[in-house]
């Protein structure tokens, strides 16, 4: 296949990406830094720099959208919302109109969102098909999702990826909870009962290239292995795998003083389940929390 990447250089878009190529895949990397995308990703792709002068993107059979703006990375000051907004909006929009202009357009778009487009779920399961609880990130999910639907049509299908906290060898969430744990300083957040959806890089990756490859399938998923776990097994389990303790809880007004409103990150969550993609046959690696960190721990210890 010729496949458009966005996103390429992130923690999912460069496994991806290397994945794709091994699989003998032609792609294209859309990027504003070459230089720093060809560092991480090497040769092999073509790269773009800019989507201006394209009428169409005829040239590709799918597109793979995961490009945004990290989304814990700051406070959500207004001019920080409408950073992680515009990074997802307005280059979907672009793709869901070039998608649209042409005569022969790409099989598939895959677009990127997140559980948090669900909002905070207390302790009920969730679904594809709950009904979303309306706080930012559901806001800024659901008019993601809005514009990447934009390009479906008989020739196009769209698939809509619901991440949950991603667990990779490097980089992401792990990265950031890694140094306290192995401190011995780690521990609940809050009151510990908030689900933590998670899925193992690899399930991740694997995931998009059974959308990928199923033509029948279409519409959101939410990505994330079978079985989330409360904030507080999440600390236990990973306490254990490290053999440190976990007892120094951080209380929520804590989390809020140094997070203000993105605190809902941590202090709420979703108890997502990947129902439509089990239904499709999608068989994951990874079923059990302990298991997959783990292999990204080991995997960690290894590359050092």
């Amino acid at each position: 296949m010729r496949i458009l990447i966005t996103g390429a250089t992130g923690l999912i878009g460069s496994s991806l990406t290397a994945r794709l190529l091994a699989l003998s895949h032609h792609i294209t990397v859309l990027t504003r830094d070459e230089r720093r995308a060809r560092a991480r990703l090497g040769d092999q792709p073509s790269y773009w720099q800019t989507l201006d002068d394209r009428q169409s993107l005829d040239d590709f059979d799918a597109v793979i959208n995961l490009a945004g703006e990290p989304i814990a990375d700051k406070r959500w000051s207004a001019q920080q919302k409408e950073r992680l907004c515009r990074s997802r909006w307005d280059l979907t929009e672009r793709l869901a109109q070039l998608i649209k202009a042409g005569s022969t357009p790409p099989g598939v778009l895959i677009s990127g969102s997140a559980v948090g487009y669900y909002g905070d779920q207390g302790q009920a399961v969730v679904t594809e098909e709950e009904p979303p609880h309306d706080e930012f990130t559901h806001q800024l999910c659901q008019r993601w999702e809005t514009l990447a639907l934009q390009a479906q049509s008989d020739a196009t299908r769209v698939c809509l990826l619901r991440t949950g906290v991603v667990l990779a060898p490097q980089g992401g969430a792990l990265a950031k909870m890694l140094p306290p744990f192995r401190f011995g300083l780690g521990g609940p957040i809050g009151d510990g009962r908030q689900y933590l959806p998670w899925i193992h890089l690899d399930d991740m990756v694997n995931g998009i290239i059974y959308l990928l490859d199923h033509a029948t399938l279409t519409g959101p998923f939410n990505m994330v292995a079978p079985y989330p776990v409360h904030n507080e097994q999440f600390a236990a389990q990973l306490a254990n795998v490290l053999d440190r303790p976990a007892f120094l809880r951080v209380p929520a007004f804590v989390m809020r003083l140094l997070m203000g409103e993105a605190a809902v990150l941590v202090l709420g969550g979703q108890r997502a389940v990947p129902k439509r993609l089990e239904e499709a046959g999608f068989h994951f690696r990874y079923l059990e929390l302990e298991q997959a960190l783990d292999d990204v721990i080991n995997q960690r210890a290894s590359a050092r």
